[in-house]
């Protein structure tokens, strides 16, 4: 991923995560807006129930998934992925871009509106961009931009130092959301209380500690959406989301637990929607501990891990076990010609000595607690562990205290997930393998030059057989020295009442609610 927290907050994997998100609520004002706990009464809305609230819509600043699904009903960008995660225009008509991939000119649509009525010019874009590189959030521009210009009131020209092929789907981030040129008047602080933007939805009621109610855009450029209300209800329990599923109370629940999957697939009344993902679940370690320092005992334990048989077990067959760290929905995934290390104990035990423990060692891994898929991860692996002289504990963590510790790198080994947060392999590359990065390889302190010199060719080659190749040689460098071990990439589940039509679900696990309808 880019150099930014996006793997880390993406946290406990999200089909149990349990985000206790009040704590960060209270760094807010905890003003509510106008919140009135919604009752479904009618088909013209539409009740998708949340495990965490929705606390900031500042989305220069915004990362964690259950803020940044609320803004992007809000903001939009000049260009945006599909459901099979194809980049292409969108708020821009038409783009070029030059042949040395330096200069790239959008061209808005007509008659685009922003949710006030006021017309949205290249200056808004312009400003829009410019605010979120001076911002230097979360997600930020990695691009190296020498300028960006409005050429007219239609045309936006954004030049680069040198080239970056990962530019065009960077632009696909929600960060990169347009609003009105110097905050339509507004303080940064005002404006983003009852932002204004492109997307089908506008806040309506608002509480940073529980639910989100937005209205219809009636000035959406691609039509008003059918439905005129929606409402992100926080419910923070798994069976109690289920349970308000089954009896319409809510008309479709995000992050369906694996485990409740089969009974809302089989349902009367319910059915589930599932997509293709941009998340990887990993093990990492971290490679300045005593025993992971040495390539010999990663690759042993790598090898005593069944992931196959995982897999199957925790996602119930909705999940597919993983060779690389590339998600399978992102071009360039080597997962099924990468030679990974094979599940094979004596070959395990024969590894290990050659390492400088070859009697075995004792060691801890660290999860989140409260999370029972973690758990039997780490139980998983705690078992490999011990065929072949690998004594595991398990440190189970309140959330806060996992991610102090490991971006702290007080830890051995660790569970957490990966996602991308736009469709260019570079998005996961630069996360996990550029030393210089923000993340320090996700914590890791993986140092291997010929990975970082691959991954930093990889940004500047065009799309096509070379960058492929480049690809494909990091990829399998990586399941050699396994600083991170690619468990199985998840996939995103919805539950859903069988009379919602038009639900779309993005490989990042965001919803489109603008096409909906109940039959």
């Amino acid at each position: 991923m880019n150099n930014s927290v996006k793997c880390v907050v993406k946290g406990v994997q999200k089909m149990t995560r349990k985000m206790n998100m009040l704590a960060l609520a209270a760094l807010l004002s905890l003003t509510v807006f106008g919140f009135s706990r919604p009752v479904k009464a009618d088909g013209t809305t539409f009740v998708y129930a949340r495990e965490a609230s929705v606390t900031s819509l500042n989305l220069h600043q915004e990362i964690t998934e259950n803020n940044a699904f609320a803004i992007d009903k809000i903001f939009e960008p000049l260009v945006l992925f599909n459901e099979e995660g194809i980049v292409g225009d969108w708020l821009a008509e038409s783009h070029t871009i030059s042949e040395d991939g330096l200069v790239y000119t959008f061209v808005l649509r007509d008659g685009l509106k922003f949710s006030d009525g006021t017309d949205v010019t290249a200056e808004d874009v312009k400003f829009s961009l410019e605010q979120h590189i001076q911002t230097e959030g979360p997600l930020p521009l990695e691009a190296d931009i020498a300028s960006i210009e409005a050429a007219d009131e239609k045309t936006v020209v954004i030049t680069l130092n040198e080239a970056y092929t990962p530019f065009f789907s960077e632009l696909a981030n929600f960060s990169n959301g347009i609003l009105p040129k110097d905050f339509g008047g507004k303080t940064e602080e005002e404006f983003f209380q009852a932002p204004v933007g492109t997307g089908p939805f506008v806040v309506s009621e608002w509480d940073p500690s529980g639910d989100l109610t937005f209205v219809r855009n009636e000035y959406y450029w691609q039509g008003a959406p059918e439905i005129e209300t929606l409402v992100f209800k926080l419910v923070d329990d798994d069976n109690q989301a289920v349970n308000q599923l089954k009896a319409g109370e809510v008309d479709a629940v995000e992050s369906l637990t694996y485990a409740n999957a089969g009974e809302i697939e089989n349902g009367a009344e319910t059915t589930i929607i599932t997509s293709g993902s941009w998340e990887v679940e990993e093990l990492f370690f971290n490679t300045l501990d005593e025993h992971f320092s040495d390539v010999h005992a990663r690759r042993a334990l790598v090898m005593a891990i069944n992931r196959e048989a995982m897999a199957m077990a925790l996602t119930f067959g909705y999940g597919e076990p993983a060779n690389t760290i590339l998600p399978n929905a992102i071009r360039y995934n080597t997962s099924d010609t990468v030679q990974a290390l094979p599940l094979d104990a004596e070959a395990a035990k024969e590894e290990l000595a050659q390492s400088a423990f070859p009697d075995g060692f004792d060691t801890t891994i660290n999860i989140a607690s409260g999370n029972n898929v973690r758990m039997q991860e780490a139980q998983i692996i705690q078992a490999a562990g011990e065929q072949i002289g690998i004594h595991i504990a398990i440190n189970a963590q309140e959330i806060a205290t996992f991610r102090q510790d490991f971006k702290a790198l007080n830890f051995s080994m660790m569970i957490n997930s990966a996602i991308a947060d736009f469709p260019d392999a570079d998005s996961i590359f630069a996360f996990q393998v550029d030393p210089e990065g923000f993340s320090n390889c996700y914590w890791t302190s993986y140092r291997n030059e010929e990975a970082a010199a691959l991954q930093k060719q990889g940004r500047v080659t065009a799309d096509g057989d070379e960058r492929a190749a480049i690809y494909t040689e990091l990829q399998q460098l990586l399941a050699d020295e396994v600083p991170y071990l690619p468990l199985y990439y998840p996939a995103n589940l919805v539950g859903v009442r069988s009379n919602v039509e038009g639900l779309v679900i993005l490989p990042n696990g965001s919803a489109r609610f603008e096409k909906v309808t109940f039959q």
